[in-house]
């Protein structure tokens, strides 16, 4: 019993170790995030990745941003360019709030309307992936 409870923790805490697909408001796949944080686009080309220490790199791997602890999003330059509130609120460098990532995963835009899913990926990387584009996906 308790090797079973440390497995469904484990599973819930690290992840499944899949790829999880993005998605676009019409339910087509536009790319995925791999457990090792390794974006793809819908063609499987690397895109870019997110690093455990916060970096964004492109699929150069040149660091085109920074994840902060605090959903805090940066440019290249160090430049705040958004955040992404513990309730799921994406707001823009100017503190305007540009969508929302749902808990279920569902993407949405500033008026509301779904633009896409990223069931299973953390909110901050689904915000980086559809409302900043540093991966020109």
């Amino acid at each position: 019993m308790r090797l079973w409870i440390i497995i469904v923790l484990l599973t819930c805490c690290l992840g499944t170790g899949r790829a999880q697909t993005v998605r676009n408001g019409s339910n087509a796949s536009i790319g995925r995030i791999e457990s090792d944080g390794t974006v793809r686009n819908a063609s499987n080309a690397r895109i870019g990745c997110f690093e455990s220490n916060g970096a964004i790199r492109d699929g150069s791997n040149r660091r085109v941003g920074t994840l902060e602890s605090n959903g805090t999003i940066r440019d290249g330059s160090n430049r705040m360019i958004g955040c992404v509130e513990s309730n799921g609120t994406v707001r823009n460098g100017s503190n305007a709030k540009i969508g929302c990532i749902e808990s279920n995963g569902t993407v949405r835009d500033a008026s509301n309307r779904m633009i896409g899913s990223a069931e299973g990926i953390r909110p901050a990387y689904a915000a980086v992936f559809f409302f900043f584009r540093l991966f020109n996906n």
